[in-house]
């Protein structure tokens, strides 16, 4: 199959670095798998230029010359890498400071506490029969967020055991 060639790689990179000091990343299925924490460490970095294969990906030598990070974000193969680094942009970008318009909500996301995030429901508070549970209509604030800690980690139990099998 079709190979990215070096030279070009490598000289557009290169071209890149004297504006972006930050790491290389080249998106591979074999790569560090991207996770949240990954990503926050990710978002510290002055930028990222990420290199993103095709068919059968990038000559190996750009890895080797421009001290290139590989990252996964899971094991499955793609047709490419382009869309592997919009995951990684959005994980990335959100957690750099006036990406997001509320910081806080920065903190209630699914896995920013290790946990899997908890059933969300909005109005209608009856639709066909399925109810939005009482807790969530109580206005009890206290009560309400320790449902959805029991909630989250009720899911995170069930997607440990998915993983499992």
């Amino acid at each position: 199959g079709m190979v990215m060639k070096p030279e070009p790689v490598i000289e557009a990179v290169e071209s890149l670095r004297a504006a972006n000091p930050g790491p290389v990343i080249l998106m591979e299925p074999w790569g560090e798998l991207l996770d949240q924490q990954l990503a926050a460490k990710l978002a510290q970095e002055p930028g990222l230029i990420i290199v993103c294969g095709r068919y059968e990906g990038v000559d190996d030598r750009v890895r080797s010359a421009l001290g290139a990070r590989e990252i996964s974000i899971g094991d499955y193969v793609l047709s490419g890498g382009e869309i592997p680094a919009m995951v990684l942009i959005d994980a990335t970008a959100r957690l750099v400071p006036g990406v997001v318009g509320d910081p806080g909500s920065l903190a209630q996301d699914s896995f920013a506490d290790e946990m899997t995030g908890w059933p969300q429901f909005t109005r209608p508070a009856e639709y066909r029969g399925m109810t939005v549970p009482d807790v969530l209509l109580s206005g009890d604030h206290a009560r309400i967020k320790q449902w959805r800690r029991q909630q989250a980690a009720q899911r995170r139990a069930h997607t440990k055991e998915l993983k499992k099998t």
